[in-house]
């Protein structure tokens, strides 16, 4: 089990002063006093709609003035804060603690400590109230009054929808408070030295129901049951290089508050990020759950399981579902009449080939292969999509166009609207094939191959491994750009190379469609200046005409995305060059990680270090993000160079680590039947508690 919070820094307030909080289908957002604003976008998130809208704490009447607010966890908070002091008098006396809990719901303790001489006498008040606004009405600006009932009734304050009659929320205290409609009030005498607290609970209903209150945390420092089983089956992960435990520690448990529990059968899965995508997203649980087979091979099954309930199975042009495709998003909101903000939206091109690609995967992570046989069938229906409707036009290449008006313009990772631009600025025009969706695809049909292979399917292993060579060729001669010394971003409606370098060309190197001659050339052009940020490689060049820093995907800097680029170069080092760049880049990562509290956002700008020291955070990164936070885990697996083939009973450990990760260790890391203990420094390599009919491959 990992040891928790040695030597962890506290993540403090996030971008504005606005704290969030996570646990699965639940968020928190709100000030550092821990007061949550209407009319702002603020409150507490509950399944995709707002539960509170309204949370402030009062004292006499007055806010309390903000000291300080700690997060050790995505799923806790401490705000401290004092009353202000009296009309003359220099120093204030009276201190106010609230410590904030969430999951399925939130619990919140608030302690008045008397640090005077004297008794005093306070009114604390409460002030609650609602909207129950859709998660994307929020975050749009669109919400409008009135959407709630208040309620007293029996020393319990009800808030309900009035759209929905079954949905609503609960809040009850302790020590007696009058509760009225909107507020709970208490009249006390805190003793001198003394201190007074109460515990207010804020449940959910659905559908009439009070949701069981299954907080992430008991109380402070004693975990649920929840979050006790996610610990005591992941991998135990540790460094001596400096900071780097912390960094590793903060991705456990943060991915921990992003896994989410399907209510039929309790399979769990990763969300994509807070705070506004808790949910199931194809390519971001996808991609998330291969970087954290590392620390636990389950989330990846789960996370395919969801996907393949999803999987599309006809034709409709405005949710763009198509017969074996994989889904992009999935919302529980009550705004479900939206295309993007309605229940399962299918515009992407990268999901179907992705999820092919972490099914061959988790089999030789060692997922239990009566779960593999289960999940094969959803893989060949992803194969046919790209065959089929994935490649429209028949070229060989996957494309992708959005169906309506309302869809996605652009459907790879970087799905802003002007992402997929030519060097000189302008966009390209759809139907667009990326270069990095080819990779995914030639990735996808090797894999499934091994599988095919392994069961004596000849004939379809033969197939795949046929379309994958032809796939490689076929992709260098359209995608190559001999004079730029590098891949093309896309390819065009007109079949022309959209010829701006972005990090897209390093994630090539990832699924090994680049050939090594073409290796060498690129990784030359992803070392310059223009490309590494000295925090991390930005996602478009500096040399590019619509490059810009703040932009979202035109310069920033992605941690998963660098962290993908990482492992691409790593699987080249046989490349000049090519390992020397991957521990710049890590290096430089890690350590703009550490600038952020040991949590990486979703991005931050993509300004060159010697411009600004520290890394510029971009204002409206999710924090914590799901692939954001697992990127670490992808870099300690590169530079480990591991790799297990648990069908094969074989374990590839090759280090090759900086010095500065010091000594690394790896406990309780479950591979199929096996658990073993990994040791690493440098290029030496312990292994522990292999079993003896398997092989280890080491230097």
């Amino acid at each position: 089990m990992t040891i928790f919070n040695a030597g962890q820094p506290p993540v403090t307030e996030d971008h504005g002063g606005i704290v969030t909080m996570v646990e699965a289908s639940t968020f928190c957002l709100s000030d550092a006093l821990g007061d949550m604003h209407a009319g702002t976008a603020q409150g507490l998130f509950y399944r995709d709609a707002r539960v509170l809208a309204r949370w402030e704490l009062r004292l006499d009447g007055r806010a309390p003035e903000q000291l300080s607010v700690m997060m050790p966890e995505a799923f806790r908070a401490r705000f401290v804060a004092r009353k202000p002091p009296s009309p003359g008098v220099a120093d204030a006396t009276v201190l106010v603690l609230r410590r904030r809990m969430i999951g399925d719901g939130m619990r919140e303790i608030i302690v008045v400590r008397n640090l005077g001489d004297e008794d005093t006498a306070m009114t604390v008040t409460l002030h609650a109230d609602s909207d129950f606004a859709d998660l994307f009405a929020v975050k749009e600006g669109r919400v409008t009054s009135g959407g709630c009932e208040l309620r007293a009734v029996d020393h319990v304050l009800h808030l309900s929808d009035r759209r929905d009659s079954g949905r609503g929320l609960s809040i009850t205290a302790d020590n007696d408070p009058l509760v009225q409609p909107g507020t709970l009030t208490w009249q006390i005498v805190v003793p001198r030295r003394g201190s007074w607290e109460t515990t207010v609970q804020c449940q959910p209903i659905l559908e009439h129901r009070a949701v069981p209150m299954n907080l992430a945390c008991e109380d402070e420092g004693n975990p649920s049951n929840k979050i006790r089983q996610w610990r005591s089956t992941a991998t135990s992960l540790a460094a001596t290089g400096p900071g780097l435990t912390a960094v590793l520690q903060r991705t456990e448990s943060d991915l921990g508050a992003l896994r989410m529990d399907d209510p039929a059968d309790g399979t769990a899965y990763v969300a994509a990020g807070a705070p506004w995508f808790m949910a199931l997203f194809g390519r971001d649980s996808l991609l998330t759950s291969w970087m954290a087979l590392v620390l636990d091979s389950d989330l990846a099954l789960g996370t395919l399981r969801q996907l393949a309930k999803l999987q599309g199975t006809q034709v409709n042009p405005v949710t763009e579902e198509e017969p074996g495709r994989i889904m992009h998003e999935m919302r529980h909101g009550p705004g479900g009449d939206q295309v993007l903000g309605g229940s399962v939206y299918y515009g992407t091109a990268d999901a179907t080939p992705l999820f092919v690609m972490l099914l061959t995967e988790c089999r030789r992570w060692g997922v239990d292969q009566a779960a593999i046989a289960e999940l094969l069938p959803a893989a060949d229906a992803a194969l046919a999509w790209i065959d089929e409707y994935g490649d429209a036009d028949g070229d060989g290449f996957v494309e992708y166009q959005r169906k309506t008006d309302r869809g996605l313009a652009n459907q790879g990772w970087k799905d802003s609207w002007d992402s997929i631009s030519f060097a000189d600025g302008h966009l390209a025009d759809p139907p667009i094939a990326l270069c990095e969706v080819q990779g995914y695809v030639y990735a996808a049909r090797l894999g499934r191959a091994d599988i095919a292979e392994a069961a004596g399917d000849t004939a379809t292993a033969t197939r795949l491994r046929e379309q994958a060579r032809e796939l490689k060729d076929r992709f260098d001669q359209a995608f190559w750009l001999p004079e730029r010394g590098w891949y093309a971003m896309a390819l065009d409606a007109a079949k022309r190379p959209v010829d701006a370098l972005g990090s897209n060309a390093a994630q090539l190197l990832w699924t090994g469609i680049v050939p090594d001659e073409r290796a060498a050339v690129l990784i030359e052009r992803l070392a310059s200046a223009d490309m590494d940020s000295g925090f991390g490689l930005r996602t478009l060049s500096a040399a590019m005409g619509r490059f810009n820093p703040m932009g979202y995907h035109n310069g920033s800097v992605w941690p998963h995305d660098t962290a993908i680029a990482v492992a691409g170069l790593l699987r080249y080092q046989h490349i000049p060059g090519a390992w020397d760049l991957a521990e710049r880049l890590a290096g430089g990562l890690l350590e703009a990680i550490r600038e952020f509290g040991a949590r990486p956002p979703e991005l931050f700008c993509g300004f060159d270090r010697g411009e600004f020291r520290s890394p510029v955070p971009y204002p409206t990164s999710c924090s914590p993000q799901a692939w954001a936070s697992a990127a670490p885990l992808l870099l300690l697996r590169s530079f480990l160079g591991l790799e297990p083939n648990v069908p094969r009973r074989t374990l590839t450990v090759l280090p090759r680590l900086p010095e500065r990760a010091g000594r690394v260790r790896l406990a309780e890391l479950r591979l199929g039947p096996a658990t073993v203990t990994i040791e690493a420094e440098g290029t030496e390599v312990r292994v522990e508690g292999l079993p003896a009919e398997w092989t280890l491959i080491q230097p």
